[in-house]
């Protein structure tokens, strides 16, 4: 046995930091594990001694767990800033958070682009609610997600790491084990996931433009975001794909990904997404053709086009594209000039030839991008 002594025998590579025993491997939900010190960390911090012990579990969540008193240091709860010695037994207890029980497994069907052992991407229907919450406890894509392999409930928030309104549609990335979720929580948070978006707006955009405003909440209405003094830095790049009647197709990058960031953003600079019930248009403040095919639609005219990351178990670079849904392209019809292709449209960025990868048994799928309205 070596010195870190382990309830579990699948060990995982080195991280290459200290010398001596590999790191251990994640506890599943409900499984203890037990590892002893090793000498080598002799005088750093609990939570970074776990964090390199386990390098699959963020520290974010380590920490979580220590306050929770679900680690303990030879048999006793410790703060997460106490220094280790070397030599002292770790026990990891970990128990899902009371939201993660409230999920249940549904039979919704789930549209997949892509499947493999690490990670899912699907293409999000609108009015499907990601995660559960007041209000929305079943019909929810965890719910989905549960049903479709239930080991997903072994995972934070059954394997997601990124989020899309309720009335959003489009492309989405989801974990199946903890080592995929923790690396895509972190290539997140260093904007190496590239997400794009193609929406319609009302008003006219010239020309691309940065949108750079902070989101926090909204001062009064607290249901709601806003660009406010303080709030997370945030940051859209926008262009215009085509021009509209009233309206302007237009392309979104984020940078960021705070809580409501393009419909914020957007709204923010006078152009608001046409049929958005929160940061939309008031009632009288467009021309009535436009109100109504906002109104027809009955939703924000929003859609994840694009997804694309490293693979997070090998570092393959991926790419997935999703062709606009129709009730979007009915609206881009029905809102072109002369009820055509929209005047001036310009194509997305065309995408990598090889950006789709096989699906499960190794069927090679032909790889789509996201059009605009036939002509």
């Amino acid at each position: 046995m070596p010195a870190a002594a382990r309830t579990r025998a699948d060990a995982i590579e080195s991280d290459g930091e200290f010398e001596g025993p590999d790191p251990v491997a994640p506890p599943a939900t409900g499984e203890t594990l037990s590892t002893v010190v090793p000498a080598a960390m002799a005088g750093v911090r609990l939570d970074q001694a776990l964090a390199r012990l386990i390098p699959e579990l963020s520290r974010a969540r380590l920490q979580q767990w220590i306050r929770d008193e679900r680690i303990s240091v030879d048999g006793r709860a410790a703060r997460a800033s106490a220094r280790v010695h070397g030599g002292e037994v770790l026990h990891v207890s970990p128990d899902p958070a009371p939201a993660e029980l409230a999920a249940r497994p549904e039979p919704i069907p789930l549209r997949i682009v892509y499947e493999d052992e690490s990670i899912l991407v699907i293409d999000k229907p609108a009015g499907l609610v990601v995660h559960p919450g007041a209000g929305n406890w079943q019909g929810t894509l965890v719910n989905a997600l549960l049903h479709h392999d239930a080991r997903a409930a072994a995972l934070p928030r059954a394997g997601l790491v990124h989020r899309l309104d309720k009335d959003t549609s489009g492309l989405m990335v989801v974990a199946r084990t903890l080592a995929a979720h923790t690396a895509l929580v972190r290539a997140l948070a260093a904007r190496e996931v590239e997400r794009v978006y193609q929406a319609i707006v009302c008003g006219r955009l010239p020309a691309a433009t940065t949108v750079d405003a902070p989101i926090g909440r909204h001062p009064v209405q607290r249901t709601r975001m806003a660009v406010v003094p303080g709030g997370r830095p945030a940051r859209t790049h926008v262009r215009p794909l085509g021009h509209l009647e009233a309206s302007t197709w237009i392309e979104c990058r984020l940078e960021t990904g705070r809580t409501h960031q393009i419909r914020v953003h957007l709204a923010s600079i006078g152009l608001p997404l046409l049929g958005d019930p929160a940061y939309g248009a008031r009632a009288g403040q467009l021309p009535a053709g436009l109100s109504a095919i906002g109104s027809a639609l009955a939703r924000q005219a929003l859609h994840a086009v694009s997804l694309a990351f490293a693979h997070p178990s090998d570092r393959r670079a991926l790419r997935f594209d999703s062709p606009l849904p129709a009730d979007i392209r009915g609206a881009l019809d029905a809102l072109a000039p002369g009820h055509g292709q929209p005047a001036a449209a310009a194509a997305p960025d065309a995408p990598d030839p090889a950006m789709r990868e096989p699906r499960r048994g190794g069927t090679q799928r032909p790889a789509t991008r996201a059009r605009g309205p036939a002509s």
